[in-house]
């Protein structure tokens, strides 16, 4: 073996380390990411990053999202957003009012004409 062998064995073996740290590095970082923010799917999310990276990158950037999205926590039978009910409400009230006046309309003009 030449000196010039042994160089390009070293980088090789540089590169490949380098490589596998990197894929390690990675890997685990969804998860860490979801764990700091207190994500209830962390350990779902940490498994996802490292499938992602086992599959060359497919899902990764899934679980690196998922890592960032801020989950909806709500009681069975609890509506998910307040503000949603709210407006059914106002647009309920806006029928009924509506419906009112259309009845009031059709009384004083004497019913409908056969």
């Amino acid at each position: 073996m030449t000196g010039l062998d042994v160089f390009a064995f070293f980088v090789m073996a540089v590169m490949v380390g380098s490589i596998i740290i990197v894929a390690i590095l990675l890997g685990g970082m969804p998860g860490k990411i979801a764990a700091r923010r207190n994500h209830p799917q962390a350990e779902a999310i940490n498994m996802c990053g490292w499938i992602g990276i086992l599959t060359l990158g497919l899902l990764w950037p899934v679980a690196f999202v998922w890592a960032y999205t801020n989950p909806v926590r709500t009681a069975p039978g609890e509506a998910a957003d307040s503000t949603l009910q709210q407006t059914i409400n106002q647009l309920t009230q806006r029928i009924e009012t509506l419906e009112a006046d259309l009845g009031q309309s059709g009384r004083s003009e004497g019913g409908p004409q056969s």
